[in-house]
């Protein structure tokens, strides 16, 4: 009889510990580009361009060049995302794309989408890609209202909350971003870095830019969420 309820108090765990758990989806394998798909305008013209994202060693790459987004093929709403990344080389520029859908909205390049900052010691910013956000303090974040816009030539950019929150230059850093209904929230290194409201878009895919800079990628995994983090 007591092996009998040992089992049953050990089922029980399991079934709630299941039924409390948050499954993780890795977007990056390790192995291949699975589940992504690439938009590299040179290779429209340039049938020989080399690959902009490669797997070298387990580690996701993006070359920087030539310019572009390696891009998710599922959609996703209400999720955290958490990012393992570092500059290989030398410092520049790259970006996690929330919300992403018509390619190439902006300069023929950009898709439409909400960009959270990775370049070097600017990491969090919000630029607006053909989709607004609203924040705290916008003025000073963003200069003035008059040339606040989503399209070419306006003001885009919202400046994070911090300074100094990315580790030295290739060291790895650990971004979280999470994406909740109209709201993101952004994380580096564990700092409150940004926080937004109002988003046009509530769901959609998920992107990586080459824009420039070497930068590897070991983590890339999601969790749905049913709220905000405070």
């Amino acid at each position: 009889m007591l092996a009998i309820k040992y089992l049953l108090s050990v089922l029980l765990f399991i079934l709630v510990f299941n039924a409390c758990s948050t499954p993780v989806t890795p977007l990056f394998n390790g192995k291949d580009l699975s589940g992504w798909h690439k938009d590299i305008p040179a290779k429209d013209s340039i049938l020989n361009a080399p690959n902009s994202f490669i797997v070298r060693d387990g580690i996701l790459v993006s070359l920087g060049e030539p310019r572009g987004h390696l891009i998710t093929d599922n959609t996703y709403k209400n999720y955290r995302l958490t990012v393992e990344y570092r500059f290989t080389k030398e410092a520049g520029n790259c970006g996690i794309l929330v919300h992403a859908s018509t390619p190439r909205a902006l300069y023929a390049m950009f898709p439409k989408s909400m960009e959270v900052q990775m370049e070097h010691e600017n990491a969090g910013d919000f630029w607006c890609i053909q989709m607004d956000i609203t924040t705290n303090n916008m003025i000073s974040r963003r200069g003035p209202k008059e040339e606040w816009g989503i399209v070419e030539g306006k003001a885009r950019r919202i400046k994070n909350l911090t300074e100094g929150s990315e580790h030295a230059l290739g060291e790895w850093n650990t971004m979280v971003i999470e994406c909740f209904q109209d709201k993101i929230k952004v994380w580096v290194n564990g700092d409150f870095v940004n926080y937004g409201y109002n988003a046009d878009e509530t769901s959609g895919q998920i992107a990586i830019q080459a824009e420039g800079a070497e930068v590897a990628f070991k983590t890339l995994d999601l969790t749905p969420i049913s709220r905000l983090s405070e």
